[in-house]
């Protein structure tokens, strides 16, 4: 059976509170056991040693007992549980309880016994008696015997002491209980609200249904991180989902060009209307040639996608690379005004050299073509401790913000009209960023409207 976070946390808050007052009960007993059994140990000798005192004060100079004041003080020990027999040196009875009265003596111990197997049910307590020696200035006056019910004894007012304290824990647990279910349901529900709510986000989510967010607050901070976590989640398939929504609208778009130039050429050839000739069947085989450009960079970055794509690492000088790329530039750059730079020390990697050269050769192709006349291109090379930095930039017309976390994103391209003038299929970007990371490395990028873009490549110089 299934139960509810808030039931289980309801649950736990009265669970711990029946054991911290069945210990704290516990605990108590034991320690008040302890200590008022000591405590009634030691008055008991107390009393005893006062009554010893004051019926030795009872004995006169002329060697007599002041028998009247011995009673008086035995009868009011009797009341304190205690059984006083006194007698003079020569054994002869001056004072005895029993004597006095033997029934209330038998009445006083059997009380005794009822009280402590009340509290002890397997008590075996007995009848106990100490003799003491009295003497006074005279010498030895005599001996008195204190009986009482032993080792020691709870009169009612101790077993009233204690059950009162039995009865205010009691009375506390019952209070905590009632307390912990009230501040465990009202915990509960705070704890179990968000968590609640989170699943129903996650619910939508899993439909489909990506646009839910949750606005409430929470003070708790695992509740904050996980609202927080599953907003990013909802917000992340949202954005994949439109732009997997795009990469189906821009492959439909990619391929419909081609295939509709194909289509109406063969119809028109078909019906009679062109003549199958060398310039129009050329032009037919340019949009196959287009079609299958599209499909080779698709395999190619399903390639370089893969976890088991293998590179051929050589070592090699990334920035004499680079120099050669750039003077198979010089001319693309030239021709549109365009200057280009390149700074940098040797830096020796052990990489692929084809994939970063065509790394390189993207990120130049895309410089060229977003760059208007005029402007410039700097290409860096920096060595770190085990790293290699590649910069290229441009101050070209830049990449505005909402598009700058897309532009890896397979066939997103920020022109939305897909103009061929201004870029290609959208998958160079793509291709470069699986390279990079094929080699542990990293690629950023940073760009400004109407100032400029930057990608960064950071490669390590050791395979990782």
């Amino acid at each position: 059976m299934k139960y509810s976070l808030r039931t289980k946390l309801t649950l736990s808050y009265i669970f711990v509170v029946l054991i911290s007052v069945f210990m704290i009960s516990v605990v108590t007993n034991l320690l008040l056991d302890k200590h008022f059994k000591e405590y009634i140990i030691e008055n008991q000798e107390r009393k005893s040693r006062e009554i010893v005192f004051q019926v030795s004060q009872q004995y006169r100079m002329d060697g007599t007992w002041d028998k009247e004041g011995i009673e008086s003080i035995c009868i009011n020990a009797l009341k304190q549980g205690m059984i006083i027999k006194v007698v003079d040196p020569s054994d002869n009875v001056v004072w005895d309880a029993r004597l006095h009265d033997n029934h209330q003596c038998e009445q006083m111990l059997a009380q005794m016994e009822r009280n402590m197997s009340s509290r002890y049910p397997n008590w075996e307590g007995k009848y106990v008696e100490n003799v003491y020696p009295v003497s006074n200035k005279l010498g030895n006056a005599g001996k008195i015997t204190i009986g009482y019910y032993g080792p020691f004894y709870f009169n009612d007012s101790d077993l009233a002491f204690i059950n009162t304290i039995n009865r205010i824990i009691t009375g506390i647990g019952a209070f905590s209980l009632i307390l912990s279910f009230l501040v465990g349901s009202v915990m509960a529900k705070r704890l179990s609200t968000p968590i609640s709510r989170v699943i129903t986000t996650a619910r939508m989510i899993s439909k489909g249904y990506f646009g839910d967010r949750i606005t409430e607050k929470f003070n708790t901070k695992e509740t904050a991180q996980l609202t927080e976590t599953i907003n990013n989640l909802a917000e992340t398939l949202e954005n994949q989902e439109s732009l997997r929504k795009r990469l189906t609208a821009d492959v439909a778009h990619e391929l419909r060009t081609p295939l509709a130039t194909l289509q109406s050429h063969m119809e028109a050839m078909i019906d009679g209307i062109w003549e199958p000739d060398t310039q129009r069947l050329k032009s037919c085989h340019e949009e196959i040639m287009r079609i299958n450009r599209l499909v080779g960079d698709l395999e190619k970055l399903a390639r370089y996608e893969s976890e088991n794509l293998i590179l051929t690492r050589t070592s090699f000088d990334v920035s004499e690379l680079i120099n050669n790329i750039i003077q198979n530039f010089e001319n693309d750059f030239a021709s549109k005004g365009i200057g280009i730079s390149f700074s940098g020390e040797k830096e020796i990697v052990h990489a692929d050299k084809d994939k970063i050269s065509q790394v390189i050769v993207n990120l130049l192709s895309n410089a060229l073509k977003y760059t208007p006349k005029g402007g410039a291109v700097e290409v860096m090379v920096k060595g770190e401790d085990d790293l290699t930095e590649i910069y290229v930039r441009d101050n070209g017309k830049g990449i505005s913000p909402e598009d700058l976390p897309y532009i890896f994103e397979r066939f997103y391209r920020a022109d939305k009209s897909r103009n061929r003038m201004t870029g290609g299929a959208g998958i160079g970007l793509t291709i470069t960023k699986a390279i990079v990371e094929a080699h542990k490395g990293k690629i950023e990028v940073k760009s400004k409207v109407d100032e400029g873009t930057e990608f960064v490549i950071t490669l390590p110089k050791q395979p990782v």
